[in-house]
């Protein structure tokens, strides 16, 4: 009788946790039209003077665009894994939607940001090269040490999300050290965006980064309360 109940709770799990993970991809294209939607009014005018006039700007909007959406991607993938984490992902939206989430739009998200990156050399005033792009703190041209500050978080990223796929290799707890890092990648993209973004001034822009530097402290301080909290019941005498 128990190996049949076990055996039966198996089974409905796998289906709600399929289903949760198939509408994903959708959930990435409604994002990308969310941030379409606010964005791209206030740009058009812009872009397509960038297109048509003698001063092309288009890859400077590009990235620009790019960059924010590579930030709402990170922010989104802290949020998710830090409530799997802290067990707030069970009450919404679910653990293996919050897994699928954290594990693709840290993929998509370190994309975007490889992007904003490379779109950079066609940008006429900003007269960056490949070198440039890929080397930290050698954009003598622009701000190099705020720049410099966005692509080591960009490597940081990309070492914290494909140890994912050699953690049986280096084992769980060094895998869990190497996770802790994408703290340190939030706070770079952070101040990076802040003091080499000429958006900043912007009142969204501003509100962005507070909502969501914001969001992410919460959720620290709520997963350090709960561990603490965690560890002073298993302590307790039954």
């Amino acid at each position: 009788m128990t190996t049949r109940t076990s055996s039966a709770s198996r089974q409905d799990t796998r289906p709600v946790a399929t289903s949760s993970s198939s509408w994903i991809p959708l959930l990435a294209v409604v994002i990308g039209l969310a941030a379409a939607i606010i964005i791209l009014p206030a740009w058009m005018p812009n872009i397509t003077a960038s297109l048509l006039g003698a001063d092309a700007k288009f890859y400077w909007y590009l990235s620009r665009a790019t960059a924010f959406v590579g930030y709402g991607l990170l922010w989104l993938s802290m949020s998710m894994g830090i409530m799997i984490t802290n067990k707030m992902a069970r009450v919404w939206p679910g653990g293996p939607t919050a897994a699928a989430l954290h594990q693709h739009t840290s993929l998509l998200g370190l994309g975007f940001g490889l992007v904003h990156g490379l779109l950079l050399i066609g940008d006429q005033y900003i007269n960056f090269n490949l070198a440039q792009v890929l080397t930290p703190f050698s954009t003598a041209s622009y701000l190099p040490q705020w720049v410099g500050l966005g692509q080591l978080a960009f490597y940081t990223w990309a070492v914290v999300v494909f140890s994912y796929y050699i953690r049986n290799q280096i084992g769980c707890k060094t895998w869990r050290s190497i996770h802790f890092a994408s703290y340190l990648v939030f706070a770079l993209t952070l101040l990076h965006g802040i003091f080499s973004g000429t958006d900043t001034g912007k009142i969204w822009v501003t509100g962005m980064y507070w909502f969501s530097g914001s969001m992410i402290l919460f959720l620290t301080f709520y997963r350090i309360l709960y561990s603490i909290n965690k560890a002073r019941q298993a302590a307790q005498p039954e």
